[in-house]
């Protein structure tokens, strides 16, 4: 059983509060025990999880309802049109079953028994790009088409080379359920994410592309740096960086 300490970046928690405990059990479950605002009830846990294939379709939902009016995918997947939401159900699917067969990070955040929060990080391992997209593209065409699952790849990309740095991961995906927003529980996601850097020595930090003001000052709370902006299709959006601690 292993104790880490992670530490909020300011925002919703009383700095008093702001070192939580983290408990890690086989590299499988992480659990998370602090307060989260006085609006949650202390009694209920919070833990994040690895997420399992059956928790797949569950976090698919979750991930839907955030991303259904993120420009990007409203400009890949063409907003205008009528099967938009199909085609973005299925692009959501497959990405998660891509992430479960490569064994990337998947990341399951619970308040109690319910799931009120997803990230899905992409590893430092350069296999992921050759084996993970064969089969990734013939889903990917079935269920999106030719030019959605085209620009969904230089998308990926574009953003990547982007990134200042040779060994890293990335956060693919990252959502908290509507109705459990604005209390805090995305520091929780960023605090298993920072976990997740800390088992890859090698990893040199975490990238994202963050295409709202939102969403890009969120990231500068949890000490991630503007590296680049970068277009993709007709919208653009700020690649950003969270760098390895180099006491560490």
């Amino acid at each position: 059983m292993t104790y880490l300490k992670l530490y909020w970046y300011g925002g919703l928690l009383d700095k008093k509060q702001s070192t939580v405990r983290v408990e890690a059990i086989m590299s499988e479950t992480v659990s998370v025990e602090s307060s989260v605002d006085s609006n949650i009830n202390q009694d209920v846990n919070i833990r994040a999880t690895y997420l399992g294939a059956h928790e797949l379709k569950l976090a698919a939902s979750l991930l839907y309802q955030a991303y259904h009016d993120d420009p990007v995918f409203l400009d890949i997947f063409k907003g205008d049109k009528e099967d938009y939401e199909q085609r973005l159900r299925g692009a959501i699917r497959e990405e998660l079953n891509a992430f479960w067969q490569a064994k990337q990070p998947m990341i399951g955040l619970y308040l109690g028994e319910a799931m009120v929060g997803v990230a899905c990080i992409n590893s430092p391992d350069e296999k992921l790009t050759s084996d993970r997209f064969w089969h990734w593209r013939l889903k990917m065409l079935l269920n999106a088409g030719y030019f959605s699952t085209k620009n969904m790849m230089q998308k990926e990309q574009t953003v990547l080379a982007a990134v200042p740095l040779k060994t890293f991961h990335f956060l693919s995906f990252i959502a908290v359920h509507p109705l459990h927003q604005q209390h805090g529980f995305g520091y929780y996601l960023m605090a298993a994410v920072n976990t997740v850097l800390d088992e890859h020595p090698e990893s040199e930090g975490v990238a994202v592309y963050a295409t709202s003001g939102k969403f890009k000052e969120f990231f500068k709370q949890v000490d991630y740096h503007t590296v680049k902006e970068v277009a993709v299709g007709n919208v653009c959006g700020t690649v950003m960086v969270h760098y390895r601690d180099k006491e560490e």
